[in-house]
């Protein structure tokens, strides 16, 4: 059975979400990771003001570049992950702080013959705060079986940018993805209102999918980055976009951008993967210097 389905909603819902910070439960299989991070504003300054990790999720500190901010770097020691692996990820910043979450290297998604790694995502932005969520890419192996939620709950006044980029096997080994599970979600609420969300599931026969001109063209990778800024008009920011997409401009290399539900949603399609890493990141660049006045650069990660 081969199915594909794409689901956005931009109308506002009361429905609340909480932030959850329990150690999941080991599942029968495989490994069970936390990471929990929490910054405060203290003597003028972000500050971490609370960290927990359990393996195989690992947090590191490295030292900001001069007039950036700070930044937390995840790390899975295990190399990998396989089936029935759970990792559950928090991050919770409060009112009037700024940190960017990366992490150390590429996600890969090992073959599955039947269980399913989960991964949660839960990022809350206080009031008047900014946070950036913006990891290498994950890498599907062939027969990967993942289901990834992402949850952003946003403050009053609060800022995010974040995204990521799927790749669909390993090329360079001539490996594509022909068949497993891909279940990524995307929610963003404002103020306890759901104002934008996402899902993509693909099951099944995902070569014929991946394949077909209506889904995703023959592409190797897909990326989608997500700004929601702290006040200003996201469609102020559109044209300003589209010309960064333009400059980073490439052969197989297709890209759209969009003002939808308070918030900017930019996605890609690419033929080489390393090509959409490339104008991901330059436009992940773009949107910080443009919505919050930050240099425009990543780390050096």
């Amino acid at each position: 059975m081969t199915s594909l389905v794409v689901i956005a909603r931009s109308e506002p819902t009361t429905q609340s979400r909480s932030a959850k910070l329990a150690i999941p439960e080991p599942p029968r299989s495989g490994v069970a990771g936390v990471a929990e991070i929490g910054f405060v504003r203290r003597d003028g300054a972000t500050r971490l003001a609370h960290l927990y990790q359990h393996d195989p999720l690992r947090v590191l500190f490295p030292t900001p570049e001069p007039g950036d901010i700070p930044l937390a770097v995840l790390l899975t020691t295990s190399g990998g992950l396989v089936a029935g692996d759970r990792l559950t990820i928090t991050v919770r910043t409060e009112e009037n702080t700024a940190a960017q979450i990366t992490a150390g290297a590429a996600e890969k998604i090992y073959r599955s013959t039947g269980a399913t790694t989960e991964i949660t995502q839960t990022l809350s932005v206080g009031r008047d705060a900014w946070l950036e969520y913006l990891p290498p890419e994950t890498i599907l192996f062939d027969g990967a079986r993942l289901r990834r939620e992402t949850i952003v709950e946003l403050g009053p006044g609060a800022g995010f940018l974040g995204g990521g980029i799927l790749v669909f096997g390993r090329h360079a080994r001539g490996e594509r993805l022909t068949h497993g599970l891909v279940n990524e979600r995307w929610e963003v609420w404002r103020d306890g209102a759901l104002v934008w969300g996402d899902a993509l599931h693909l099951d099944g026969d995902l070569a014929t999918v991946i394949a077909d001109p209506a889904c995703f063209a023959g592409a190797a990778a897909c990326a989608t980055l997500i700004l929601a800024p702290p006040s200003s008009d996201p469609r102020l920011l559109v044209e300003g976009v589209r010309a960064v997409q333009a400059r980073s401009a490439a052969p197989g290399l297709s890209a759209g951008v969009t003002a939808v539900g308070g918030g900017l949603v930019a996605r890609w399609l690419a033929a080489d993967a390393l090509i959409m890493r490339r104008a991901f990141a330059d436009l992940a660049c773009h949107l910080r210097q443009a919505a919050m006045g930050l240099p425009p650069r990543l780390p050096r990660l």
